[in-house]
């Protein structure tokens, strides 16, 4: 019986993480993914049962360790007041930087969403949460940015920085300087309801 070769899982994903985020779920080929992790197709399938699972994967990958760890510290049990600053500018940082995955590819997530991938239902409910921890993150940063504004003015201000970013992520790849003044935009949003409190 043939032995099943042995490989660091993690670092296989994580190798799938960058090609889907380069290519697209589409267009992320079968011999571009043997390429781009090392394993044979034969070894995919049997990992990870079909090219979906492996971009399944890929995306709790993504979200575990490009997503979550930027948005911890509006997640944390305190959230300081500059927090939602730091995030804004941190991305707007990635953004500028020249070559880096957030610069050239934006965000796998929002990628996804614009692609025919997310009419499955399940990769679809995956955009879905993932929007909502990022509104959720963001309105815990807006909650102590402005803590004099009214609960509904807060409201509106999160769910605005949100589409913001959202746009920003959606626009950094054909125009990071666009997705910079989008990023900008949210910043001063939450500043100018700081200054009428």
């Amino acid at each position: 019986m043939a032995r099943t070769r042995e490989f660091d899982r993690g670092a296989v994903v994580r190798a799938a993480r960058q090609f889907f985020w380069e290519h697209g779920y589409e267009d992320a080929s079968i011999a571009g993914l043997e390429a781009a992790t090392g394993l044979n197709r034969s070894s995919i399938y049997n990992a990870f049962d079909s090219k979906r699972g492996l971009f399944d994967e890929a995306v709790q990958s993504y979200l575990d360790e490009v997503v979550r760890p930027r948005l911890a510290p509006l997640e944390a049990e305190t959230v300081e007041a500059g927090a939602l600053r730091a995030y804004l500018s941190g991305l707007a940082d990635a953004f500028a930087r020249v070559g880096s995955m957030p610069a050239a590819h934006g965000c796998l997530l929002i990628n996804a969403a614009g692609a025919p991938v997310a009419r499955d239902s399940d990769v679809a409910h995956v955009i879905d949460d993932y929007r909502a921890e990022l509104r959720t993150a963001i309105g815990r940063g807006v909650d102590v940015a402005v803590p004099a504004a009214s609960a509904a003015r807060r409201a509106r201000l999160a769910d605005a920085v949100t589409g913001l970013v959202v746009a920003a992520f959606a626009l950094v790849r054909p125009s990071a300087p666009e997705a910079i003044r989008s990023l900008e935009t949210a910043a001063a949003l939450v500043d100018a309801e700081g200054a009428a409190d």
